[in-house]
């Protein structure tokens, strides 16, 4: 994955934001650097629409937007909701091995 953005003008915005809520490298909660995926956007829905968009070469920039709408569009609401619930599960999976990788054990 990709590192959070710890450019000071994007902390300073954030800051403002969400005063004393920020997670991250400088901030009063730290989050460790290429930490495991916890969140459902990256444990699920990235790879999924990935996998979706990519199944073909796509042509023109255009053609790129249409194909992540689509792929968009067709998850079904009972995959993400149970995506969703596998949350609390994988936390439990992070705590028990101290916050080493776990996908392999799953």
């Amino acid at each position: 994955g990709c590192p959070p953005h710890y450019a000071h003008v994007s902390r300073q915005v954030l800051d403002r934001q969400f005063p004393n809520r920020c997670i991250g490298r400088g901030g009063e909660f730290l989050w460790p650097q290429r930490s495991t995926d916890l969140t459902p956007l990256n444990y699920f829905l990235w790879g999924t629409l990935k996998d979706i968009v990519y199944r073909e070469p796509t042509t023109t920039p255009e053609n790129m937007k249409e194909r992540i709408r689509e792929a968009c569009s067709i998850l079904a609401a009972e995959t993400i909701q149970s995506a969703v619930s596998s949350l609390i599960d994988r936390l439990h999976q992070c705590i028990n091995v101290n916050g080493h990788h776990f996908e392999h054990l799953r």
